[in-house]
């Protein structure tokens, strides 16, 4: 519990401290994010904001992990492996998004590609992976009381790799909002450590090393954000999140402490068949012109943007709670 605080705070100081560095060369170098979905809420976001923050925090949070856990761990050397290639993923999304000119952006089946390309490895890696556990089977899934322990099998991998591939989305739609995405996320990460502790103490220290990560970033991402994290920080948060879910089975408290970006992917996910319905029928899709995350929804509906943010906060704080408590109880 001690190195998991250590890991937290001093995360949270360097990723602080760096993010007066990135923010400044982001903006001259003109990496920059521009709001265009959903009513702005002020003149102020029309101006650009300097996009890309992951390139500082998640470096960082994953360099202070292996440094507490120690270079020999191999659960936390395979979560940074998993969460650099989903940063990769994201770091190609945002390159593409930043060109201007359509015939040079890059392809969307090859941005496809790469992210199940890194779904599979991720696959093989935890088919493969030798993580220490007081279980002496792997592909256990702890439940909580009286249920006691669940032997997936083949099972468990394909709802690994699926997390993985949907957490990275789930966290790039709450990336809409100042501070949601991040300050979500650190919550989340908390819970998950904490889930995880009874399972094996590295992963936690990994995760709190991330939440710091998180913590430390959202002095410079709060409401009237200097810098944004961009994809390649909520892909690679995604990939933290699912794969330390998927190293100690805490499948469950992971649901719970990411219901946030479950939700999110669920709206989004739910309005296709109707865009695709109206579309079919109006010849046209003018009612639903572009598939919205809820937070959107709440703007336009007159809600300010620091009350959505803090309401996030506070059902992920009583959600990371219960996450933690239903991992402790269920190891």
């Amino acid at each position: 519990t001690f190195q998991i605080n250590i890991a937290l705070e001093r995360k949270a100081v360097l990723s602080a401290l760096a993010g007066f560095i990135f923010a400044p060369i982001a903006d001259r170098m003109k990496i920059h994010h521009f709001r265009r979905r959903g009513k702005p809420v002020s003149p102020s976001y029309g101006k650009p904001t300097p996009a890309m923050g992951g390139l500082f925090f998640i470096p960082i949070g994953i360099l202070v992990a292996r440094r507490h856990a120690g270079s020999n761990s191999s659960g936390v050397n395979g979560t940074a492996i998993i969460t650099l290639i989903f940063a990769v993923v994201g770091l190609l999304d945002d390159i593409s998004n930043l060109v201007v000119d359509r015939n040079r952006k890059i392809p969307q089946w090859i941005r496809f590609l790469v992210q199940t390309a890194a779904g599979i490895y991720f696959f093989i890696w935890l088919g493969s992976a030798n993580i220490s556990t007081p279980y002496n089977m792997k592909f256990i899934v702890p439940l909580p009381p009286p249920f006691g322990l669940a032997f997936m099998g083949k099972l468990y991998l394909v709802m690994a790799t699926v997390c993985s591939l949907s957490m990275g989305t789930g966290v790039t739609l709450v990336d809409g909002l100042d501070g949601l995405a991040g300050g979500v996320a650190a919550l989340a990460l908390v819970g998950l450590s904490v889930a995880a502790l009874p399972i094996c103490s590295e992963l936690s220290v990994f995760g709190a090393s991330m939440s710091g990560a998180c913590t430390g970033f959202l002095l410079h991402n709060r409401y009237r954000a200097s810098i944004v994290m961009g994809r390649v920080g909520s892909f690679a948060l995604g990939g933290a999140l699912a794969t330390i879910a998927a190293c100690s089975g805490m499948f469950i408290p992971m649901l719970i402490a990411c219901s946030v970006f479950f939700l999110e992917l669920l709206v989004v996910i739910l309005q296709v068949p109707l865009s695709m319905t109206l579309k079919h029928i109006h010849g046209t899709n003018r009612s639903f012109q572009r598939i919205l995350p809820s937070h959107y929804y709440l703007r336009l509906w007159g809600i300010k943007e620091p009350y959505i943010v803090a309401g996030a906060y506070i059902m992920t704080c009583f959600l990371t709670v219960l996450a933690g408590y239903l991992g402790l109880v269920s190891a």
